[in-house]
């Protein structure tokens, strides 16, 4: 994790400036941010237009978009308006002072009428139609794409609640929109007051489960556990999350508890097609090895969360670190910007 002072000082160089100067698809859309609007404490929401006015390509809910930085990086956002507005996209973005520096640039450079290079909706954590009832668990920023079903839920009629969970009032966003919600009994709202065991008790709240029921959750890694702990006894096929934090690649003083001294020095990788062995070593990615080889894969979280770089591979044990890829996916595929080796090698189809 980059460390406060040194992401502040990226910011300011220019290094996490958004893109239009620098590198970014020619897909990209061109947008305008045309509304910046405080949600709450450390999270501001923008609101993104075309230049012209017209529509944007549709999103479903939960579909998140990438923005583009002038030095290559990109991250990803969940769009949180309602999925029928084709003229704006809306994200809402927490300050993270001990992040990657992303979130700074962005509330510190973003301003109003200044173009950003933005990607298209993609969906990894897609709303589920036709359940007899959908209970939605929201911890922090993580209410960002519930709030983009719940629109979809209500516009459908379909039956659901949304459990909010928050430090404070003054932390928690979008009151306005949220409100007639509340007033209804669709969204309960939980304070806690850092104090997570005086919050929402996940597992009660998780305890019960009918025949169809759909689950959605997503908030930060100390929630997002809670959660998959307390719906334990819900089939797979019902439960669905969003992890906003990535699965990091291991540290040059770590050795993997699998292999010992064989994998100190990381693994290698067979391309199938040349036959060439590359090492990966234990502070590098396998996407980032491929690149240096001259090997493109496509990237863009850099965090195993949206699927962009996954390659099939063809022999090894995979150590799977990343949150999009399924059971059956990971018997075939892997994220290369995450993935490693369980045993000394593995054999990409490449």
């Amino acid at each position: 994790m980059i460390r406060s002072n040194k992401a502040e000082a990226l910011a300011g160089s220019g290094m996490y400036q958004l893109a239009l100067t620098g590198k970014y698809p020619t897909t990209a859309l061109r947008l305008r941010p045309r509304q910046i609007t405080y949600q709450g404490i450390g999270v501001n929401s923008y609101e993104f237009v075309r230049e012209d006015g017209g529509e944007l390509p549709a999103f479903s809910a939960g579909a998140h978009v990438d923005l583009y930085f002038r030095d290559g990086r990109v991250r990803q956002y969940s769009l949180c308006n309602d999925p029928d507005e084709r003229s704006r996209y809306v994200i809402a973005v927490l300050r993270e002072e001990n992040g990657r520096g992303g979130s700074i640039a962005i509330h510190e450079r973003m301003h109003t009428q200044r173009l950003v290079a933005v990607g298209h909706p993609r969906n990894n954590f897609p709303l589920m139609d036709g359940a007899p009832y959908y209970l939605l668990l929201a911890g922090g920023i993580g209410i960002t794409p519930l709030k983009s079903m719940v629109h979809r839920l209500e516009k459908l009629g379909h039956n659901y609640r949304l459990h909010y969970c928050a430090k404070s009032s003054s932390h928690a966003s979008f009151h306005e929109e949220l409100a007639p919600l509340v007033a209804k009994g669709r969204v309960l709202v939980h304070y806690d007051g850092g104090i997570p065991a005086n919050g929402l008790d996940i597992a009660t709240a998780l305890a019960p489960y009918e025949q169809g029921w759909q689950l959605y959750y997503c908030g930060p890694p100390g929630f997002m556990a809670a959660c998959a702990r307390a719906c334990t006894h819900w089939p797979a096929d019902s439960v669905h999350c969003e992890h906003f934090v990535g699965g990091a690649v291991v540290s040059s003083e770590e050795v993997s508890d699998v292999g010992g001294d064989a994998l100190a020095l990381g693994f290698q990788v067979k391309i199938a097609s040349t036959g060439e062995m590359l090492t990966v070593p234990n502070d590098k990615s396998i996407a980032e090895v491929l690149a240096e080889h001259g090997i493109e894969v496509s990237t863009s979280c850099q965090s195993g969360l949206c699927g962009s770089c996954k390659v099939r591979y063809l022999s090894g044990e995979v150590d799977h670190r990343d949150f999009v890829l399924n059971e059956e996916a990971r018997g075939h595929f892997l994220t290369t910007c995450v993935s490693r080796s369980k045993g000394p090698s593995l054999t990409l189809a490449l």
